[in-house]
């Protein structure tokens, strides 16, 4: 993955970030669940994943930095 695209990604999830906060959208998602923590996630990602808001089954990193891997998502 470029530099570049790295930077996209996280513009584009900063201002859904913002935009979640700023409209009120957290509002109307169950915070402190599961669902809830997959609503946020597919609100951030949804431009950027295809598995945004879902639990994924492929282990992924960024940079150097590795995501939990799939075996532990369903158990947590």
């Amino acid at each position: 993955m470029t530099f570049e695209k790295l930077y996209q990604e996280e513009k584009i999830s900063k201002k859904k970030a913002l935009e979640l906060f700023d409209e009120k959208i957290i509002d109307k998602f169950e915070v402190g669940t599961f669902k809830g923590l997959q609503e946020i996630h597919k609100y951030l990602f949804q431009d950027i994943y295809d598995f945004a808001g879902k639990i994924r089954n492929e282990n992924i990193s960024k940079g150097n930095f590795r995501f939990a891997p799939v075996m532990y998502l369903k158990e947590a």
